[in-house]
């Protein structure tokens, strides 16, 4: 009797190890629908929008653009490109709204004279 190729055996046969990998540690519970690592770019743009959407959060707290910069341990400058790709994929989160109820992107920012 031969015996039977790996590729040729039923999937309940087929020796899988369920090992994840470093964003979640199951595949079979992971919460995207295709496998992230296998998309090109697809690690990086998840772990950027991650960190871009701390860093909404944080300035939305009230934590300045140098702080930030300081805990994600990146330029201030880095920071500013971030909040305003961030601003421009959704308007007016960032903004806070003034007396009259319409946002005001320059909110809490210093007056230049």
């Amino acid at each position: 009797m031969e015996s039977k190729l790996l590729w040729d055996l039923l999937p309940e046969e087929f020796p899988y190890q369920d090992k994840g990998c470093e964003l979640f540690p199951s595949c079979l519970n992971c919460p995207f629908p295709d496998c992230i690592k296998e998309e090109p770019w697809g690690k990086e743009r998840f772990l950027k929008s991650r960190r871009a959407e701390r860093m909404r959060e944080l300035k939305r707290e009230g934590k300045s653009v140098k702080e930030i910069a300081r805990i994600f341990e990146v330029s201030p400058r880095t920071v500013q490109r971030w909040l305003k790709a961030m601003e421009a994929a959704s308007p007016s989160v960032i903004a806070s709204p003034d007396s009259s109820g319409r946002s005001n992107p320059g909110a809490g920012q210093p007056k230049e004279a």
